[in-house]
């Protein structure tokens, strides 16, 4: 059985056809096929796949290695994405989730940047709670010469304060000190990756460009950012259940459509752990 791979906009994503979760698993072609396509296209959508949680993480592994930290869900490698406390004890850091961002920029060790993550949608939202994503590589691409040469050299601090202070600007001094107790990292804001391919390191993490006047280096990445996610450079996946889509964190930002916290949205993640640093 041939596997089609249609597009779906003109800077991002694309639709897999003639997959279903046997052939996941059965097929040793299909891990390399989903990777060639994740380095073409950023964002791949498998309609009414239904994964079940054990196959996801199988499947996940045929691409790298996963994390397999606690997600508050039995089965070892699943995050469970929801607004709800009883399902998932970390909800409301998940709010931040509403802005763009690329994951792993502020982690707790050396940890490199995810590769890819996997979402599979378990209960979808009576309104919004749809996921976004826009191409950091085509916001590089489409830069001039000489403004790939003047951001060449800049380097960004990236910080959880930054991106959690977006949804909750007036903390109380214990949300501070367990924000702060999160590494603070530098990382430059084009990203030369393994491949040659260059990427911008933006989203809600930012904080301020090192040695720039805050004012203006915040103006100069709200700026990158609103042209990288113009609407017509975005993917925009309005979800259905059984829907499973993956994506190239390393070259992809991505938020999600606020929500109701009483919503029944419910989303397993698996992540396949990075193999290169921003650099």
């Amino acid at each position: 059985m041939t596997i089609t791979i249609d597009k779906l906009g003109h800077n991002v994503g694309a639709e897999v056809k003639g997959v279903d979760r046997d052939r996941l698993l059965a097929d040793d072609t299909v891990a390399d096929a989903v990777l060639a396509a994740l380095e073409d296209n950023g964002v791949l959508v498998f309609r009414d796949l239904h994964l079940d949680p054990e196959t996801q993480v199988a499947f996940c592994r045929k691409l790298g290695e996963i994390d397999t930290e606690a997600g508050h869900h039995p089965v070892e490698g699943i995050y469970r994405v929801s607004l709800d406390t009883t399902k998932n004890s970390s909800a409301s850091y998940l709010r931040a989730t509403f802005d763009w961002h690329i994951d792993g920029c502020t982690p707790q060790d050396d940890a490199y940047p995810q590769m890819a993550t996997m979402l599979t949608a378990k209960a979808v939202a009576a309104t919004g709670g749809e996921t976004e994503f826009a191409s950091t590589y085509k916001a590089y691409d489409n830069l001039a010469d000489a403004e790939r040469t003047r951001l060449a050299s800049l380097r960004v601090v990236h910080s959880l304060e930054a991106s959690q202070r977006l949804v909750t600007p007036d903390p109380t001094p214990e949300q501070l000190a367990v924000w702060r107790s999160r590494p603070v990292k530098e990382h430059p804001l084009v990203w030369t990756h393994k491949s040659g391919r260059r990427s911008l390191v933006l989203g809600a993490s930012t904080d301020h460009v090192v040695g720039m006047d805050p004012v203006r280096g915040r103006a100069l990445l709200d700026d990158l950012l609103r042209r990288c996610t113009a609407p017509d450079r975005v993917y925009r996946h309005e979800w259905s259940v059984g829907d499973t889509v993956i994506w190239d964190n390393r070259g992809v930002i991505h938020r999600a459509a606020p929500y109701e916290p009483d919503s029944p949205r419910e989303m397993l993640r698996t992540t396949v752990l990075g193999d290169e640093p921003i650099r």
